[in-house]
């Protein structure tokens, strides 16, 4: 598959995070929560850190150079789509003075079921991403432009595994799925691609299909934003799935990818929330001195962190600007098609199954605050960075 398994995408580029005492308070609650009364040597935390910080330049690096014809560096030296700038609510004037910049207009639409107003501008070919951003902006002062920014999967499958995702939930509800293309989830209703070549069955999705049929969701729809694009998963293609998503009138969304924040798709993110839909999104694995992920950290979304089998917080979990939820990311299994069961880690993992309790419980109930209600009152305490509690806990068997 086209689509590289990277971590999310981070305000680097190839260095280490800068904000020291953040990152060593950060430290102290990671070593809390993994170690308990036995403390590890601080220098083993912090060569993690540093670990997951190189490891997430080098591979956002190589991407870019691999990519070169599609992908390039934004404003912020965040992989984006190569040339392409987003201009939210475009209108005549602010359009013409664009192509007079030397700007082409791609297209122009408004966001299905979130009538979200967008075009997509191609940059003048001898100026590069960064610089046209910035040149965009200063000719339309007060408009919202960017970069169209990647987001990438938040966790990983491998080898064979015993343990699996109970079947002993009580089953209901509907979940929406944005990430690759799904294969094998018997529960999948209907799944629509927003990529080249989408959909496309990639191994991250699928896994997370078959957590959602294992943890009782009773209807799945899929969203592919990668298909065979190198610079699939970027934010268009995350906006342009919630609002077919919304259309179809899916009531939760879980999206396990990670990237910068992005004007089109906060605005789409908002939109959805306020036609009623919930959004569940993981934290990532950069690891807790990482910068922000989105869209978990956009207001209102239900931010998840990944558990282990003991119950401890993820070593290599992410952050967000807020929590709300863990659920299980580790010493857990999927079927995927064609791998057989695979062992997997990670917050991508933890993200769906907050989405099934969700939505089982809004299945029974009036709306979306009733159903947080419940899954507040069904979430179990954790240790510390597990926001309200642990969801979907009981979906472990064999372990």
């Amino acid at each position: 598959m086209a689509v590289p398994s990277v971590p999310a995408a981070a305000q680097l580029g190839g260095g280490l995070p800068v904000d020291v005492p953040g990152t060593l308070g950060r430290v102290r609650d990671t070593l809390g929560d993994i170690a308990g009364p036995v403390i590890e040597p601080v220098g083993r935390v912090v060569d993690d850190v540093r670990s997951l910080a190189r490891d997430r330049a080098r591979r956002l690096t190589r991407l870019v150079t691999d990519h070169a014809d599609r992908v390039e560096w934004d404003d912020r030296r965040q992989p984006a789509v190569r040339g392409e700038v987003l201009l939210l609510d475009p209108d005549e004037s602010a359009l013409e003075t664009a192509q007079q910049r030397g700007y082409s207009l791609i297209e122009r639409g408004a966001l299905e079921g979130l009538d979200v107003p967008f075009a997509r501008l191609g940059a003048p070919s001898d100026v590069a991403l960064s610089k046209a951003v910035q040149d965009l902006r200063k000719a339309l002062p007060g408009r919202e432009i960017s970069a169209d920014q990647l987001h990438f999967p938040s966790g990983k499958s491998e080898g064979q595994a015993d343990a699996a995702v109970s079947t002993a939930l009580p089953r209901g509800g509907t979940v929406g799925v944005i990430d690759g293309g799904i294969a094998g989830a018997t529960r999948l209703s209907a799944q629509r691609g927003f990529a080249a070549g989408a959909p496309r069955a990639s191994n991250h999705a699928s896994a997370i299909g078959s957590l959602l049929t294992g943890a009782g969701t009773a209807r799945i729809y899929g969203a592919d934003v990668y298909g065979t694009d190198p610079a699939g998963g970027n934010a268009l293609a995350i906006a342009k799935a919630l609002g077919w998503m919304q259309a179809q009138g899916v009531p939760v969304v879980s999206i396990s990818l990670v990237g910068p924040s992005n004007p089109l798709l906060a605005r789409a993110v908002a939109a959805a929330q306020g036609r009623g839909m919930i959004v569940v999104a993981a934290v990532g694995n950069d690891g807790a001195a990482a910068p922000p992920a989105y869209p978990a950290s956009y207001p209102g979304v239900i931010a998840v962190t990944g558990v282990d089998g003991a119950g401890r917080v993820l070593i290599e979990a992410g952050r967000a600007s807020h929590l709300d939820y863990a659920a299980p990311g580790a010493d857990m299994s999927a079927l995927v098609p064609g791998k057989g069961r695979q062992s997997l880690r990670g917050t991508s993992y933890a993200a769906p199954l907050v989405a099934s309790r969700i939505a089982a419980r809004r299945a029974l109930s009036t709306g979306a605050a009733e159903a947080l209600k419940a899954a507040d009152l069904e979430a179990i305490k954790g240790p510390r960075r597990t926001g309200r509690g642990v969801l979907c806990n009981i979906c472990r068997s064999g372990l």
